[in-house]
């Protein structure tokens, strides 16, 4: 008996991407700890927290639990299964996108109507969309492989679903979401086959129009203004760049501390969400902010890796929403750390499971479950097993 469970514990790690798993739970319980860290004072000051110094970190780990759970549940479900779901997946999502929108049922908070909200907990469609894009996507251009160069048969339909999603999100308005779901719609796209020289078109078409949709709104343009010369408004539009880059500055090698932050102190607006890894730079320094770096690569080359395992065992669908779900992740992530750093504009986007909120690290915790899926039934097949 002994023997036996010596072989099976031996044979344990073959079965998943153990590199994924651990890089993955390693940012989760990350996040727990940088979210508690940088959200004390603010639940301290809070009369909605009840001044309760733990409140979030309470919050953040219930979400964790149920993100998990739900995630142990979706990775019962076969890649066949999601395939079939996506196209009602996808109309689902739009409905709810939809339903934020409406008065009465989409809740507010700073002007942005993004939630729906229910008696414990408020629910982010954006988030939960990013997922469904990554199946749908994936699932067209499956359907549409054999029409990958015609502009008419391949790309103008998906243009229509995204356009949709994007009018939905401008008008919460949730640009950050609009633009990581482009992202996953035409990575997707481009790995599926499409000619490079229409690639290249769609690319610039894109550019053209966030340069519009920049244009025509206010808030967006001072955005690119506070982002181009912070210091010049510091405490106007340039506000929330200008104490990131002091948090970074304070933070140089090895960081000031945990638990030592100054820009959480009511400096720094939404520290544990959008601006996290402010806190983390100042607090842990350069070395801090290498080892999420390190993390957030591993997690996207393994996605990558998986997603080209399963073309070679002739899995399309799979395989694109292994990659899809690596764009998503990547995409994000790197925008968020560009926002923190003052490379790119200010967006309202979270680093993927690390900030605190509850639909994201939902959302999150099911693209994990998926990709473990795809890796596991990849392992199954190499193996010539029928667990599919």
């Amino acid at each position: 008996m002994m023997r036996q469970n010596l072989n099976v514990s031996r044979q344990f790690p073959a079965e998943l991407d153990m590199a994924l798993l651990w890089s993955s739970l390693f940012l989760l319980l990350f996040g727990v700890v940088m979210v508690y860290s940088a959200s004390i004072a603010i639940a301290e000051g809070n009369r909605f927290s009840g001044n309760y110094p733990a409140f979030f970190l309470v919050r953040h780990i219930v979400y964790l639990v149920v993100g998990l759970i739900a995630a142990l549940g979706a990775f019962q479900i076969p890649l066949t299964v999601w395939q079939r779901m996506a196209p009602w997946l996808f109309i689902g999502g739009v409905c709810l996108l939809i339903l934020v929108l409406l008065p009465g049922i989409g809740h507010s908070v700073n002007g942005a109507r993004r939630w729906l909200s229910f008696k414990f907990f408020n629910l982010q469609p954006s988030e939960l969309m990013k997922l469904f894009a990554v199946l749908y996507a994936s699932d067209y251009t499956v359907r549409k492989m054999p029409f990958m160069q015609d502009m008419k048969k391949a790309f103008l339909p998906m243009s229509f679903s995204m356009v949709t999603v994007g009018v939905l999100l401008l008008k919460e308005p949730d640009f950050g979401a609009f633009v990581v779901i482009i992202f996953i719609a035409t990575g997707i796209l481009f790995l599926g086959g499409m000619k490079a020289r229409l690639f290249f078109v769609l690319i610039v078409f894109l550019m053209f129009a966030f340069a519009i949709l920049i244009i025509v709104s206010p808030y967006r343009r001072d955005r690119i203004f506070g982002f181009m010369d912070p210091w010049s408004d510091a405490f106007g539009r340039g506000y929330q760049l200008s104490h990131a880059l002091i948090a970074f500055g304070r933070g140089e090698w090895l960081g000031v501390g945990l638990g030592s932050s100054v820009e959480k102190l009511f400096y720094l607006p939404e520290a544990h969400t959008d601006f996290l890894l402010a806190v983390i730079a100042e607090e842990l320094g350069f070395a801090g902010i290498l080892v999420v770096i390190v993390l957030f690569g591993l997690f996207v080359q393994r996605a990558f890796a998986i997603g080209r395992q399963a073309v070679t065992l002739d899995r399309l669908y799979p395989a694109l929403v292994a990659q899809g779900i690596g764009i998503w992740i990547g995409a994000q992530g790197f925008i968020n750390m560009g926002v923190n750093m003052g490379l790119l504009p200010t967006k309202g986007l979270t680093l993927p499971m690390m900030s605190f909120g509850g639909s994201g690290i939902l959302a999150n915790c099911l693209a994990l479950a998926v990709l473990l899926r795809v890796d596991w039934e990849n392992r199954q097949l190499m193996r010539g097993g029928s667990g599919l």
